[in-house]
């Protein structure tokens, strides 16, 4: 059992699911164009804030006739701004399978108290699909960024619903498919897939989530950070640029320096095509080693952007502590930093592919992880 060092070493060591590593060509100097030290609602700040959702527009290929704005408290803030906003008017389908997907669970049952049907499923699974009735409000995460698991595609979705679909696609826009017109809620961060700067979420809205928000009136109090309507119409502004609170400047910057390098790179199929790369590499590397895992069990639903691993060694006396043991090497060497699994998740490692991570970093870090286990099992083995 080899415990010899590689020589390669990975360039940016940046792995985490969150923040996310920067796109490749980031340089703080590029962003000295931003508006400091001015209003966001002065036409400067008014001009990068529309310029950052018509941004978004072009390069997800978002509908004309959706609405997206953007909003404060990152993904959370958007996901509790639809919920507390659209929800009520009809019974609810929660769709669960990871940490975010329940705590969505959480916020409908226990804070908003509406009638819900609680679909689960463990983590490495996912709930049955075609069970799904769309006459219902359907909440669900597009990709499950503590479990490495996501929906295959959205054809399970009917397209004649009466109900919303509410998606958090934090952890997939940027780097997966999504039907738009299957959506009528969605919402991710900047600092996820494109690896902007947090705290700032994104909204988008279907003309059928309109309709609800211009049509129906919740039976609880809304705090100002969440009111979307005003007078029984949806507060524009929002979606052109006037945001609820004061955004940084900065942050937006930064989200449309990571625009204009997702277009270099071929736009969202380039972003598509570069996840699918780093994931496969990490896929291939669990078939090569019988001793890690893809925590996903159905290869359908293995996320290319939040890879969730396993260790399967029948020698491991503890797994949380092994792959936190394993981890920390890692860290040690500066070759994969932020990669213990999701504190409520089984214990392993998580993998970040996004489309920011260059495909040779996760192929010179992958020997890398190799010599970690090998250590620790050794280090193990001694001790016993």
């Amino acid at each position: 059992m080899a415990t010899q060092q590689p020589a390669a070493r990975p360039a940016n060591p940046r792995f985490s699911s969150g923040p996310c590593a920067k796109p490749p060509t980031f340089d703080v100097a590029k962003l000295a164009d931003a508006a400091l030290g001015r209003s966001h609602r002065a036409a400067v700040g008014k001009d990068k804030l529309k310029a950052a959702i018509e941004g978004t527009r072009e390069v997800l290929g978002i509908p004309a006739d959706y609405k997206i704005g953007i909003v404060p408290a990152s993904d959370t803030g958007a996901m509790e701004m639809a919920l507390w906003s659209l929800l009520g008017q009809r019974k609810v389908e929660m769709l669960a399978w990871e940490s975010f997907g329940s705590g969505w669970v959480t916020d409908v049952v226990k804070q908003l108290k509406i009638e819900a049907e609680v679909k689960t499923a463990d983590y490495g699974q996912i709930v049955d699909l075609a069970s799904v009735d769309f006459n219902n409000d359907v909440v669900f995460t597009w990709n499950g960024t503590t479990a490495g698991v996501r929906v295959p595609n959205g054809d399970w979705i009917d397209g004649d619903r009466d109900g919303l679909t509410i998606c958090d696609a934090t952890s997939a826009t940027f780097a997966m498919d999504l039907p738009w017109d299957n959506l009528d809620v969605t919402t991710f961060s900047w600092q996820k897939v494109l690896g902007g700067e947090a705290a700032h979420g994104m909204l988008i809205l279907s003309p059928r989530a309109v309709e609800r928000l211009e049509s129906y009136a919740p039976a609880w109090p809304l705090p100002k950070i969440f009111r979307l309507t005003k007078g029984g119409k949806l507060i524009d502004g929002i979606f052109t640029g006037a945001t609820i609170n004061t955004p940084s400047m900065l942050a937006v910057e930064d989200y449309l320096f990571a625009l204009d390098w997702a277009r270099s790179v071929g736009g969202l199929q380039g972003l598509i095509a570069r996840a699918d790369t780093n994931a496969q590499a990490v896929f291939d590397f669990c078939d090569a080693n019988d001793w890690i895992a893809n925590l996903a069990e159905d290869d359908a639903t293995r996320s290319n952007t939040s890879v969730c691993l396993k260790f399967t060694d029948a020698r491991i006396k503890d797994g949380a502590a092994f792959a936190k043991a394993v981890a920390k090497r890692l860290e040690a060497e500066n070759i994969a930093l932020d990669i213990g699994a999701y504190r409520d998740a089984p214990a392993g490692l998580r993998i970040w592919c996004g489309g920011t991570v260059e495909t040779s970093d996760i192929q010179a870090m992958l020997p890398w992880l190799a010599w970690a286990f090998n250590a620790e099992i050794a280090a193990q083995t001694q001790a016993a």
